[in-house]
């Protein structure tokens, strides 16, 4: 987690892909070809365009986010060799600030398939990069509690890089919006409703997002579908997203549990000077 990268000043692959991926979700994609609608039974288990009422709630989604903040999230990315990370936090969508802990688990190679915790500590983060510190010892209060007595220097900071956390967690900061999107364009741009489901008791509708710019309906491996799946509800309520990265055979997973009023983030990681 907190090992150091190589950089060679070229721009990776798969970060070039995420760029994209960004600014169709930020931007409500672009505009495609006109779906075609139809009034089917919320019931149905079949896939199929989303309809005006769907995407309208799908579109509410981010502004909900915005508007609950901070609320509390967790983030599950799989890092490959079975090393899982795992980040529970906060998230401020009103300044685009997020505090929270991660855990690291996974084999440590020298014990053969035994698997245990192999780091933790805190870390925050923004849309520039992120901070990691360690905890602080016999301090068990909530991690946002945890970073404000840390100072400037005792937070190592870097960029992000390509590696499944970090575009897990740049996604995670820019899902707030302070405005709807269009739900006209994400419906012309490929949004699908696939399923519902069931989550602690609550019913969800399981989306597909917009396809990225230039994908082809029905080519490709998933058929030209966008690599983000959501969980909406009948409000537009948003309870988790998965992303989907080329070369990664799990998803990175947020969960939404909903606003932590009490939290304060702290400023000294995004401080200058």
């Amino acid at each position: 987690m907190a090992r150091k990268r190589k950089t060679d000043g070229r721009t990776p692959r798969r970060a070039l892909w995420f760029r994209t991926l960004i600014a169709v979700t930020a931007c409500g994609a672009a505009v495609g070809g006109l779906a075609a609608y139809r009034t089917l039974s919320d019931d149905t288990a079949t896939e199929r365009p989303v309809t005006m009422e769907e995407a309208s709630r799908l579109a509410l989604s981010r502004l909900n986010l915005y508007r609950a903040s901070p609320v509390a999230v967790t983030l599950t990315a799989t890092e490959g060799g079975g090393v899982v990370v795992r980040v529970e936090g906060v998230v401020d969508y009103r300044t685009h600030r997020a505090v929270g802990s991660y855990h690291v688990t996974g084999s440590s190679g020298a014990s053969g398939p035994a698997t245990g915790q192999l780091d933790h500590g805190l870390i925050v983060w923004d849309t520039g990069g992120l901070g990691l510190a360690p905890v602080p010892k016999g301090d068990n209060r909530p991690a946002w509690q945890q970073a404000e007595h840390i100072p400037r220097s005792g937070w190592s900071a870097r960029s992000y890089t390509a590696d499944p956390l970090d575009a897990g967690l740049r996604l995670l900061i820019e899902l707030g919006a302070d405005r709807p999107d269009n739900p006209l364009l994400l419906a012309q741009s490929g949004a699908r409703r696939l399923e519902r489901d069931r989550i602690d008791g609550r019913s969800y509708d399981r989306f597909a997002g917009p396809r990225a710019q230039g994908a082809t309906p029905g080519a490709g491996p998933d058929g030209g579908r966008s690599p983000l799946t959501y969980w909406v509800d009948g409000d537009g309520g948003l309870r988790r997203v998965t992303m989907r990265m080329p070369g990664l055979g799990t998803p990175a997973t947020v969960e939404f549990s909903g606003r932590e009023g009490r939290a304060k983030l702290p400023e000294a990681p995004w401080g200058t000077g």
